[in-house]
């Protein structure tokens, strides 16, 4: 069994490959999965546990410690690991260092929503929160929409957002800081949203026509980024349906109140993959939540055990 470290494969990983993963991984059969959360306090362990026909089995587990960058010394607020096994003999075939698999797949499993969803050749991104996700997210987008030229970094610590933005350097994209969120999401093409809240700050009056909005951080039923207006003003879409509804506030939250219901959400992956769903035109507004479940843990991991020890 091979043991895959970070710095071993991180540098053999493009975005383009990543998200390219996803989708063909969407043309597979469904997957079986299975979720479990066991907290104490802010503290959670996950394990998440996906089987695809055709692809393999994995079984992801990871600690999240959201004070961990914040201690003396800082360290990583997710890890973990991701434990890969052979579909034909059930034999174990790889551990994958978990923030290996989490770092590309979090950030390509937004970038294959936009891809399907953002309206084409966006010119301003805002992200909205400052730590290592967003840094990624800057990368992965500016790597995936040539297009882009702005980016707006908003926190709700202003000083962890300016640190954010001195740390990031592309070629041909300005970033900045963004001190006023309403007006920042006003010009956003895409927003993109990364960060711990409970509560929604991303308020749907704000955006504009044909803006596209990611939903990443809420993870949890007690977890929420975006307001109702976000999800009835925009045309709804999950990444998969079974990792969202009943699992994440973002989805679930609204639901139990009859502020949407299920047939509001247009579609996941699998439809906008097989192309049974897109945004209605240029004008529309494109909402997506990332849900990250295990069955995309399975498909990044198989493509890191691929990269890293090809087949002859």
């Amino acid at each position: 069994m091979k043991i895959i470290g970070f710095d071993e494969a991180d540098r053999l990983l493009t975005w383009h490959d990543v998200v390219e993963a996803i989708q063909a991984g969407h043309r597979l059969p469904a997957p079986q999965i299975g979720d479990l959360l066991v907290s104490n306090g802010e503290n959670k362990l996950l394990n998440r546990a996906a089987w695809i026909d055709g692809l393999g089995i994995a079984v992801k587990s990871v600690t999240i410690f959201p004070d961990n960058p914040r201690a003396e010394p800082p360290s990583p607020s997710v890890q973990g690991s991701v434990l890969l096994f052979d579909p034909k003999t059930g034999a174990p075939t790889a551990v994958v260092d978990g923030g290996l698999v989490t770092k590309w797949k979090t950030v390509a499993d937004s970038l294959l929503g936009a891809k399907l969803l953002a309206k084409a050749e966006p010119t301003t991104l805002l992200v909205c929160g400052a730590g290592t996700v967003a840094a990624n997210l800057v990368e992965g987008y500016a790597a995936l929409f040539p297009s882009l030229e702005t980016v707006l970094v908003w926190n709700r610590t202003t000083a962890r957002a300016e640190k954010l933005v001195t740390s990031l350097a592309h070629p041909g994209v300005k970033v900045f800081v963004a001190v006023d969120l309403e007006a920042a999401a006003g010009e956003a093409d895409i927003v993109s949203t990364a960060t711990m809240a409970s509560e929604p700050f991303l308020a749907g009056e704000w955006l504009k026509p044909g803006a596209h909005v990611d939903l990443i951080g809420a993870y949890t039923l007690q977890m929420r980024e975006a307001d109702d207006a976000v999800l009835t003003r925009g045309e709804l879409f999950v990444d998969s349906r079974k990792t969202t509804i009943g699992h994440i506030g973002e989805i679930q939250n609204p639901l139990d109140r009859g502020v949407i219901t299920e047939a509001d959400i247009r579609g996941d992956f699998y439809d906008l993959v097989a192309g049974r769903a897109g945004r209605s035109g240029r004008e529309a507004v494109t909402v997506c939540k990332n849900g990250g479940g295990a069955h995309l843990d399975l498909m990044v991991a198989g493509l890191i055990e691929r990269v890293v020890s090809p087949s002859p």
